[in-house]
């Protein structure tokens, strides 16, 4: 290959919206990978079949040797193309507790993406997130490496077709290493992780991807980590993920994180610099197009002042992607029937709907739950959220696209003043053709959002629909009552006369998940206030006062932390952004016709004073402190959370007896087994997601006071009891001893097994009888979980 042939390899393509002539321009021998933002201009599927097919063939065509392309697509929350199957984002799949749903949604995900010509894909996201203010958190699977290990490690399977990649995509974990963990909590701050935390805590979910589904694919944080931006450091890229971590795939780029070297962490003084470094680093290909991989670096290389070597091997690991992936002998998207198939899969719309279901965690309920649907009553429905189909789909989602095009610049035409009144331009700063949410930085979105999200979804009811259509028998009413950001309180009047004609009164909640200045959470909108927006916290104050039953539907890509909601809200349901059939989702719920069984990935905080905030704090820290101080709280909050994770109740009851370890001491090579007897004690079917957590009592390093180390959802009918068996590899219980070498312990090990990481109900201990070192690469992750078969009691 000649040298322009290599550098096309290792740089992306951005297509815009007209004509792909510049890329014979701009791009004399091809590019190695195409960004495929492009789809969200497009009317459907068959029109991204030609395109893409359009751009491979140029691109081929420029190549002297006819090297195809790998086109490369976000796919968090299904395919971000017309007529694809969405689904919830990273945190309502964690809060489903379900690794085989989990790979069974990927595996559509990466169907539908190869139909169409996309054989790469940016998912999943393996950040550990700790810091609701971080407007990411809703793309992660929560706090717990384990989770994220199991959750994460099922995706890749799903998406790489279990290592055939001829039918698969190639996967790309984000963002390694640390990037939830920010100063302040702020998008692409520094990360100020310590060694022994970085490797086991926030590299285990790689980690596990790596060893158990050989993932071919990651890409950086836009983060530094002790002075050094991992986009530009050969520590993180080479010499640890590659040499300590075993990582053997292609490394790309975040969008333009390798110019950041240059304009935002000052350690480049050139472009062409910021390229060099990182490309020595192992940054294998520059995206979203070329600025640092460019002919002035070509150049260096020619002249011998960077090594060919280099440049070789980022090539190298480009092309044995591309041939892994079939690209050689198919690299255009499949037959129209054949892309038909596949995206009318009748099993596309019943995975999505349940992993809407499994994901909705209910989270407080006195009893009002669940409703009575043939009762003719009058149902109050009040909130923004309600009468919206956009609120269904959260951040990274195909409708998100649909905010970036349509909401930059909002003007008058664009706003509904029949939903939103005393808008206001100018205020805080924003420019004078935007209308901010009165009290907020946010931008009233354009309407055309709707219309486009009816569009492309016109079978996803919006939730005031799916109500309506679930109740014939009832009366059901509607008012706006409030947006999701600010402080306007124009319409509460309004909705409270509403209110207090009802029977019941179902209220939305939240803010919006997605990109841009029209959302509140999502890339790159971090906040200092984690709870409810005051036009909604003011609302539930008010309706307080009618004494109403009420229950409430959050959406969003954080957790409802609200003190209004837990003092006056009989019953509240997190949905999280559950997708395009998310509205029934959240009705079989809330009527019964499903039982909720949807768990927190996540500690609650009762305030971002308390953050960071996790279960599996350190011994003798966080809300296990244990000084003998006599404050055992904040002065004006408890240490604890709002809500543990692992958290989320049911309609029915389940026991658990019985725990028994297999033996009472184990050798650091021996299987430790663990059985616990579960029981429906309720009068409906239901499932519980059981939770084994470990404690290690003593140790020679300061060691969590908890940790999980294996769950599994559990069926069961009323009467029904299942014997659940975890199985370990010890290995599960290495860590990183003060000479930064992987060692199992000897010493006791606590077990202990519930229905959260809070409500323990059954304990018991075993003992590793000797140390071992061992290779941290092929350590445990997380415990397998057998169910074993049921027998009925009958009640007396």
């Amino acid at each position: 290959m000649s040298i322009e042939e290599k550098m096309g390899q290792i740089v992306g393509y951005m297509p815009d919206k007209g004509s792909i002539e510049k890329l014979e321009k701009d791009y004399p021998q091809g590019a190695g990978e195409v960004v495929m933002l492009f789809a969200g201009e497009l009317e459907n599927k068959e029109s991204v079949v030609d395109k893409v097919t359009r751009i491979q063939e140029k691109i081929m065509e420029l190549s002297e040797h006819h090297i195809p392309a790998i086109f490369h697509l976000e796919t968090l929350a299904g395919a971000l193309l017309p007529e694809a199957t969405s689904f919830p984002p990273g945190i309502g799949q964690a809060s489903t507790w379900n690794p085989a749903l989990q790979k069974e949604l990927a595996s559509i995900i990466s169907k539908q993406a190869r139909a169409v010509g996309v054989s790469h894909a940016f998912a999943p996201v393996l950040d550990i997130g700790r810091d609701p203010r971080f407007g990411r958190l809703g793309e992660t699977y929560g706090e717990d490496p384990a989770l994220a290990a199991a959750m994460g490690t099922a995706y890749v399977l799903g998406l790489q077709n279990d290592g055939n990649l001829n039918e698969g995509v190639l996967a790309c974990a984000k963002h390694f290493v640390g990037y939830h963990m920010t100063q302040g909590g702020i998008h692409a701050a520094a990360t100020p992780i310590p060694p022994r935390m970085l490797r086991e805590v926030y590299s285990k979910p790689f980690q596990a991807a790596i060893t158990l589904a050989n993932m071919k694919s990651i890409m950086n944080t836009y983060s530094s980590i002790d002075g050094e931006p991992v986009v530009g450091s050969k520590r993180y890229l080479t010499e640890f993920l590659r040499e300590e971590m075993g990582f053997v795939g292609m490394v790309v780029s975040d969008y333009t994180s390798i110019s950041e070297l240059y304009t935002r962490h000052m350690v480049s003084e050139t472009r062409t610099d910021a390229g060099e470094l990182s490309l020595k680093a192992g940054m294998d290909v520059e995206l979203p197009s070329k600025d640092c991989y460019n002919d002035e670096l070509m150049q260096r290389i020619q002249d011998g002042k960077v090594s060919m070597e280099i440049l070789d091997q980022a090539v190298r690991r480009i092309l044995i992607a591309k041939f892994e992936l079939g690209l050689f002998e198919n690299p255009y998207p499949m037959s129209s029937d054949a892309v038909e198939r596949i995206y009318g899969d009748p099993k596309n719309k019943e995975t999505s709907l349940e992993a809407a279901r499994q994901s909705i965690v209910l989270l407080k309920n006195n009893g009002v739950l669940p409703l009575q649907k043939s009762a003719k009553k009058k149902i109050a429905v009040i909130g923004h959220h309600a009468a919206s189909t956009r609120s269904l789909f959260g951040g990274y989602s195909y409708t998100s696209l649909f905010d970036a095009m349509l909401n930059v610049g909002n003007t008058m035409a664009g706003v509904d003043f029949e939903k939103i009144s005393n808008l206001s331009a100018g205020e805080f700063g924003v420019a004078k053709n935007h209308f901010t949410y009165p009290g907020s930085f946010v931008t009233v979105e354009s309407a055309k959002t709707e219309e486009l999200v009816r569009k492309h979804y016109p079978t996803s009811n919006n939730l005031l629909e799916q109500i309506i259509l679930d109740c014939p028998n009832a009366e059901v009413t509607y008012a706006y009552g409030y947006a999701y950001a600010g402080d306007d309180t124009s319409k509460h009047d309004e909705a409270l006369a509403v209110a207090a004609e009802a029977d019941v009164v179902i209220l939305t909640l939240g803010g919006k998940h997605g990109w841009g200045m029209f959302c509140t959470t999502g890339e790159g909108i971090d906040t200092t206030n984690i709870g409810l927006p005051e036009c909604q916290e003011s609302f539930i104050r008010k309706l307080a006062a009618l004494k109403k039953p009420t229950v409430a539907v959050h959406f969003d890509g954080r957790p409802i932390s609200s003190e209004m909601a837990d003092q006056h809200i009989d019953a509240i349901v997190e949905a999280w952004n559950p997708g395009q059939y998310g509205a029934k989702a959240v009705t079989d719920i809330l009527f019964g016709d499903y039982n909720p069984a949807g768990r927190l990935p996540v500690s609650v905080a009762y305030n971002a004073g308390q953050v960071p905030l996790f279960y599996n704090h350190d011994h003798g820290s966080s809300y296990h402190v244990g000084t003998l101080n006599e404050y055992t709280s904040y002065l004006d909050c408890p240490r604890e959370p709002r809500y543990y994770f692992g958290h989320g109740l049911s309609y029915t009851s389940f026991r658990y007896a019985n725990l028994t370890v297999s033996k009472e001491s184990y050798e650091p090579t021996e299987q430790v087994i663990v059985t616990v007897d579960v029981t429906n004690t309720g009068e409906r079917f239901g499932e519980e997601v059981v939770q084994f957590y470990i404690r290690d009592k003593y140790a020679s390093v300061v060691r969590p006071v908890q940790e999980l180390a294996g769950f599994v959802r559990v069926p069961l009918k009323p009467n029904e009891t299942r014997t659940v068996q975890f199985l370990m590899d010890p290995s599960q219980f290495a860590f990183l001893d003060a000479n930064m070498m992987w060692k199992i312990e000897a010493g006791e090990i606590e077990v202990m097994v519930g229905a959260s990481s809070h409500d323990i109900r059954e304990k018991g201990a075993f003992r590793i009888c000797s140390d071992l070192f061992i290779d941290g690469r092929t350590r445990g992750f997380f415990a397998d979980a057998i169910i074993h078969s049921f027998e009925y009691v009958e009640r007396e």
